[in-house]
């Protein structure tokens, strides 16, 4: 484990820079600007706020889109200070996918009942409390991002759930390898799986098939029993327009039926309170070696100074809890991910829910999440918080 007293200084250390960073973005608004951004602390924000999405939906707060260059500076400023550098290339790219994704449906996809349904100018934040105050925090989100920060007696005490994804998965570029956000996110899994042996595969593999999403959507807390959930029941409320609806209504169908995902399939893979897959501690040298990594693709996404504190969650002997499980099929398929066929993996264990899901889109519209069932939102350390301070 880290050393305590090294890990309280670093999450003050990037809870001063949080600050900092949030009270220049709330300096710079007033009006509406500013009550569309900055909520105070209240039993109505704390339901917002562990509110989350990662649809092209209203996520909430000011949208970059009705921001001043100077305005929207300062907000990639604060969204700067929760990520390591990797983990900020890694989303500044996913939202410029946006204009990639709008040429891929010839301009003229869904709508969202706005006039420009796949827009790099819907990216939301919203500041929920105080900055400088004993608790507070912020969540940037918008389409295939969602980002959490908490916050409590000076110290960054949460930054899950953290959902990264990726639409197109693959892109060309010119005279080089092709763009793939999650590539490595999802080439680890892939290694991960086809190292492990007849007995190993026989706990790892849930279904020859992989569900369209992440089991345990967008809902603000995990439980024993989680599905995916619709496409269309991942908004901000169902679509006014009936069109619409049945439109995201058939596009969940449709997926399921092309892919003929059964409700054997769904029970495989549904969210269980003992984990699912082979445990770490089955695994050799060589295989808990690449687990680690790409256990680091997700922990890698915390502030640089608090990476070690994340992975030391799962150093030495606390590995051997995490269990790695896998969907869908084992050999590289035709997908235009260009890395195989639809896939699904999951990390889970103590205090850890990892999800990866590449399926839609014929394989080319790929989710990650990374969630601590117990600490989402910070909701342990409030506990703790409110007991000693509001008994």
């Amino acid at each position: 484990m880290g050393d305590n007293q090294t890990d309280t200084s670093a999450a003050r250390a990037v809870a001063d820079r949080m600050g900092d960073a949030a009270e220049a973005v709330l300096a710079g608004v007033d009006g509406a600007e500013r009550t569309r951004l900055g909520w105070g602390w209240s039993e109505a924000a704390e339901q917002e706020r562990r509110r989350w999405f990662y649809t092209p939906t209203d996520h909430g707060g000011l949208a970059v889109a009705d921001m001043s260059p100077g305005q929207y500076r300062r907000t990639m400023a604060l969204v700067a200070t929760g990520l390591s550098e990797a983990g900020y290339a890694t989303v500044t790219t996913i939202m410029g996918l946006e204009n990639l994704l709008d040429r891929t449906e010839g301009f003229a996809g869904f709508s969202f009942a706005r006039q420009r349904g796949r827009d790099p100018g819907q990216y939301r934040l919203r500041i929920f409390g105080t900055p400088g105050e004993r608790t507070w925090g912020w969540r940037f989100g918008g389409h295939h991002v969602s980002l959490n920060s908490l916050v409590v007696d000076g110290e960054l005490v949460s930054c899950t759930p953290c959902f990264l994804g990726a639409d197109p998965a693959t892109s060309p570029l010119l005279g080089t390898e092709a763009l793939r956000p999650l590539g490595g996110v999802e080439g680890l899994g892939r290694a991960l799986v086809r190292s492990l042996d007849e007995s190993q595969l026989a706990e790892a593999v849930l279904s020859p098939r992989a569900p369209t999403d992440i089991v345990t959507g967008n809902r603000s807390s995990v439980g024993v029993g989680d599905r995916v959930v619709p496409l269309g029941d991942l908004f901000r409320g169902r679509f006014a327009d009936p069109e619409l609806a049945r439109q995201m209504d058939a596009a969940h169908k449709a997926g399921e039926h092309y892919y003929a995902i059964t409700e054997a399939d769904h029970q495989a893979v549904e969210l269980t309170a003992k984990p699912l897959g082979v445990p770490a501690s089955a695994l050799d040298v060589d295989q808990r070696a690449m687990l680690l990594a790409l256990l680091a693709c997700y922990t890698g996404r915390a502030p640089e100074e608090l990476i070690e504190r994340e992975a030391a969650r799962y150093a030495g002997p606390l590995l051997d809890e995490v269990h790695f499980a896998w969907a869908g099929p084992l050999a590289p398929g035709s997908g235009e991910s260009g890395s195989g066929g639809p896939c699904y993996y999951r990390l889970q264990g103590p205090r850890l829910l990892v999800e990866y899901d590449n399926t839609q889109r014929l394989a080319n519209h790929a989710h990650s999440v990374w969630r601590d069932p117990e600490g989402d939102f910070g909701a342990d350390v409030l506990a703790v918080h409110r007991a000693a301070h509001h008994s």
